[in-house]
């Protein structure tokens, strides 16, 4: 089997289920490494966990919800609600930072020695290295999937590692340089990483609500069919796309001489259609078939306002 036909296996569910799993194997890792070394710094990375586990869990009820069909009160499907989710986890993000802060900076100005390091820094590696993998695996077939929601969890499990990495790098700090204050210091600085994370995770989810365009390697690719098949008979304009989750629409005018027949038309119009399907995963493509020089009506009106 090919490498890419392994990512395309690996659906959206199956890897949100798979997130949900691993998210309930860390929080026993890392509340664990909190319990035995008293560490405010790994107490906030085991709470950005649980924000793993609501954000996995919320992800996987909105991608099952995106692949129904459309419906009657949905001709567009409901692709959309990916969106949900990745503001969702957004929102829960930005919720865990805060509670972080606030626990950070009584530790800051209330300093305690730390106990049991080398446990706790084992058991956050081995969650971290969990979280890396998944990651990994889960930001490949977002690519393929075109999933807003499995990029999203990617994201924040990414986040998570490194969030890993500096409370890690804080524990060995402090027995080296008997500063115990960088316990509350990093916990204080991971929390502005992370709710730098659910900011973007946001922002990302409200662009995907106001109809934003498919992303720039998409629309080449659009553009470069179109070309393809531009010639002095034939153009195209009023080219409009947008992005739903792991749909993507586009719309475009095909100019025609006038006096071909509509067979003939179509059959062009159904060549264009399959190319730019094939060109772009998950489009749905549409084309209006309109004679050399002709404008619609709105277009028209367009030019008056």
């Amino acid at each position: 089997m090919k490498v890419t036909d392994i990512w395309q296996s690996l659906s959206p569910v199956v890897l949100l289920r798979a997130s949900v799993v691993v998210a309930l194997l860390t929080i026993v890792l890392k509340m664990g490494a909190w319990w035995l070394t008293d560490s405010v710094g790994l107490l906030s990375d085991a709470l950005e966990s649980f924000v793993n586990l609501a954000g996995a869990m919320f992800a996987l009820l909105m991608v099952t919800i995106a692949q129904r069909p459309a419906d009657a009160d949905h001709p567009f499907g409901h692709s959309k609600a990916e969106y949900f989710s990745s503001g969702f986890e957004g929102i829960l993000i930005i919720g865990a930072a805060l509670a972080i802060i606030w626990a950070a900076i009584d530790r800051l100005l209330h300093p305690v020695p730390l106990q049991a390091l080398g446990w706790g820094i084992a058991l956050s590696v081995i969650s971290s290295v969990f979280n890396g993998v998944l990651a990994a695996v889960m930001l490949r077939s977002a690519k393929v999937h075109n999933s807003m929601a499995l990029r999203a969890d990617a994201r924040h499990l990414l986040t998570d590692v490194w969030t890993s990495v500096g409370v890690v790098g804080a524990l060995i700090a402090v027995p080296l340089t008997g500063w115990q204050w960088l316990d509350g210091g990093i916990a204080i600085v991971v929390a502005l990483n992370i709710l730098k994370e659910g900011g973007h995770l946001v922002w990302h989810s409200s662009q995907g609500l106001m109809d934003e365009a498919i992303d720039p390697e998409h629309l080449q690719a659009v553009e470069n069919v179109l070309q393809r098949h531009t010639n002095e008979h034939v153009y195209f304009d009023s080219l409009a796309t947008r992005s739903a989750g792991q749909r993507s629409f586009a719309q475009v005018h095909m100019h025609v001489p006038a006096h071909w027949t509509l067979g003939k038309a179509a059959r062009l119009r159904r060549l264009v259609e399959e190319e730019l399907m094939a060109a772009v995963p998950g489009l749905h493509a549409t084309l209006e078939i309109l004679p050399e020089g002709s404008e619609t009506a709105l277009e028209a009106l367009e030019k008056t306002q």
